[in-house]
């Protein structure tokens, strides 16, 4: 799949082609439905299928106190975007100025002058120009003046639309299981292993801590059942996928006060994962974060944690794990 980071980039000979419009924050299934939409229709008309994305996200810009957390980083997004099978994409860098731009004004500039969009697919929430002024009603009065076509799909859901704000209100809420069925996928958050308390190795379940500067939002406290994925190992590594129970929280137990996700891989003390870059994804809540009156009742917990791990995990076949 081709990027383009700016206008500037895209070859001038470029199109015609058939674009969509969006943040895809998370790439859900109701941004997958637009996206295979666009493939389909770049297929049948023998032309390329091309996404258009921010980044940062506009309210990062506009609204910062406002703006959501990420689902997923930019890199993920744009590989989830790649695994639909789109030909290219278009990262804008979302600017104060960008942001004044009529949707006269973003259309004539971006699909008319730098794609030569034939077809235009959106969902009809597809908000675009200065102060979200454009709709799908104004894109295909412009797509009339200036020669190209328009469909609007029908959004997506059960009983309401399938939205990133969906999926985050059911992270934060530890509704992984629901996210998923959003998200078509478990929710992941990656980053680097780094060195914690080192109290799971002494209570014999040793944990991989990740850094604080991880990409995806957390979910809410609690513990977890899970994969654990090692991103610096080949795909198809015996020990790149792995089951583990993740925790979320402070360590109440022990007084915390920072709050960390960690995850201890089944039945594995022989891992040293310190600086690898892995990916956790979470697939069951299986309780909130307790605080324990003693080490003995803790360690009681832990080990049903485990056994609970094991039960969930058990019937499951990582077939979603690519290289994203």
């Amino acid at each position: 799949m081709q990027r383009w980071n700016d206008l500037g980039q895209i070859p001038p000979d470029f199109g015609p082609c058939v674009v969509t419009l969006g943040n895809f924050d998370g790439v859900h299934r109701g941004h997958r439905y637009v996206l295979q939409s666009v493939l389909e229709q770049a297929s049948r008309r023998g032309v390329p299928s091309v996404a258009v994305t921010f980044d940062p996200h506009p309210l990062e810009v506009l609204f910062p106190d406002r703006a959501p957390q990420h689902l997923t980083s930019l890199d993920q997004r744009l590989a989830l975007i790649e695994a639909v099978g789109l030909d290219a994409v278009l990262v804008q860098p979302f600017t104060t100025d960008l942001a004044k731009l009529t949707p006269r004004e973003y259309v004539e500039l971006v699909f008319v002058g730098a794609l030569r969009a034939e077809l235009v697919v959106v969902g009809q929430d597809t908000r675009f120009g200065v102060k979200n002024s454009g709709d799908v009603h104004t894109l295909a009065e412009l797509g009339a003046e200036h020669g190209f076509e328009v469909i609007a799909l029908d959004d997506l859901g059960e009983g309401r639309r399938w939205s990133s704000t969906m999926v985050r209100e059911q992270l934060l809420a530890g509704r992984v299981d629901q996210a998923a069925s959003i998200l078509g996928r478990p929710h992941r958050v990656s980053g680097t292993v780094v060195h914690g308390f080192h109290r799971g190795r002494e209570l014999g379940y040793p944990t991989a801590n990740l850094g604080h500067d991880s990409d995806g939002l957390v979910p809410d406290d609690g513990v977890y059942a899970g994969w654990f994925l090692r991103l610096d190992l080949p795909e198809g590594a015996p020990d790149r996928v792995l089951p583990a129970a993740i925790s979320v929280g402070t360590n109440p137990t022990f007084e915390g006060t920072r709050r960390t996700v960690e995850a201890y891989v089944l039945d594995r003390t022989d891992l040293d994962l310190y600086g690898e870059h892995v990916a956790i994804e979470f697939v069951e809540h299986l309780r909130p974060t307790l605080k324990f009156d003693s080490i003995e009742a803790l360690l009681e917990v832990m080990a049903d944690d485990v056994e609970r791990t094991r039960s969930v995990l058990t019937t499951i076949v990582p077939e979603h794990v690519t290289g994203q």
